[in-house]
Formats: structure tokens, C-alpha cells, sequence
């Protein structure tokens, strides 16, 4: 079978033109990513997941033309996606943990011990779906569409449920920096 013949099979949804494409392109892929990677790992990471994007998009195909191109377009995406979300991670890990040191100067270890023990408190106690949305969106760094997309429900209850355990969280330290709290919540999760 050649590539537009699996191009064509694979639109239908034939596993094995699926498969075909993929042994035809797995291994360059993945050593086109490591250029940019410089780590198989990552790289056969991003490679899988733009066969499943590739899978998933399988009607966007165009019936004459290869998808090499379009494989390599969705890996290539694929990796920039990767980086930007490491870039976000450490560039919120460096401000809280540059806010976090120099907070601490000011507080007592024990009295930042209690804040983050009532802040746990407080998170337990929230709805366990408001919870989780919390976490996913704090913890997890993910959006409120991707959250929303993971529970099964809209954006709007998304803002709701952090509406909530944003309320439920300042209620409790109606006189105390939230802020810091969060900080050290996160840090110690």
C-alpha cells in the first residue's frame, strides 16, 4: 500500500493504513523532534501524540496529496505546545519561589506552618468537584476550557466551581494575604 492509498484508507478509518503511515514515519519523526529536543524520551512522546492527533483528524486528509507534511506540521506543533507549557511551569515556579523566600523572611516558620495547615483544611472541606476543579486549575496549571473538556462540563461551571472555592478560601482568611497562602499551598504540593 503507498501513501495515498493509506492517506485514502486511513480517511475511511482503516487501522492498518493507520499503522502502514505509522512505520513509514515514527522513526524519522521522532530522530526530526530529538533535533530540537535533544532527548528521545520527550521526542517519541510528541511523536506519538501527533499520530493520535493525526488519527483524530484523519478527515481533514486531502485524498491526493501525502501527509508527511502534515505529520511533520502536527509533531513540529506538537513540540512548540511542550515547550511553551515548560516555559510556563518554570516561570511560575520562579515567581513563587522567589515570593515565597521572600515572605518567609518575614514570617515565623510555625505560623506559616499553620496557614498552610488551615488552607488544606479549608480545601478539604470544599465540594469534592469544586476540589478538584481547584486543583486541576492550581496544582495542575491546566486552563478552565481543558478542565472543562476533561469533567465533561461547560467553561461557565469551571469559573463557578473556582468561584466557590476562591469565596470558601478568603472567607477563612478574610484577614490574612492570600496570596501567600496560595504561594505555599502550591509549594508544598
Amino acid at each position: 500500500m503507498n501513501e495515498l492509498e493509506a492517506t485514502i484508507a486511513l480517511k475511511n478509518g482503516d487501522e492498518d493504513a493507520f499503522r502502514n503511515l505509522f512505520d513509514l514515519y515514527y522513526d524519522r519523526l521522532v530522530a526530526y523532534i530529538a533535533t530540537y529536543t535533544h532527548d528521545k524520551m520527550s521526542s517519541e512522546d510528541i511523536v506519538q501524540q501527533a499520530f493520535i492527533d493525526l488519527w483524530n483528524a484523519k478527515e481533514k486528509l486531502q485524498d491526493c496529496k501525502s501527509p508527511k507534511s502534515y505529520l511533520y506540521t502536527i509533531a513540529y506543533n506538537r513540540f512548540i505546545d511542550s515547550i511553551n507549557t515548560d516555559k510556563r511551569r518554570n516561570n511560575l515556579l520562579d515567581v513563587v519561589y522567589e515570593n515565597a523566600l521572600r515572605d518567609r523572611i518575614d514570617d515565623d516558620i510555625e505560623i506559616l506552618e499553620k496557614r498552610v495547615e488551615k488552607m488544606n483544611q479549608i480545601i478539604q472541606t470544599l465540594p469534592p468537584k469544586c476540589r478538584k476543579t481547584l486543583e486541576m486549575n492550581k496544582i495542575n496549571g491546566l486552563k478552565y476550557h481543558e478542565i472543562a473538556e476533561i469533567m465533561g462540563v461547560s467553561v461557565k461551571t469551571v469559573e463557578s466551581q473556582m468561584s466557590v472555592a476562591f469565596k470558601k478560601i478568603r472567607k477563612g482568611f478574610e484577614k490574612e494575604n492570600l496570596y501567600l497562602l496560595l504561594v505555599n499551598f502550591l509549594k508544598k504540593h
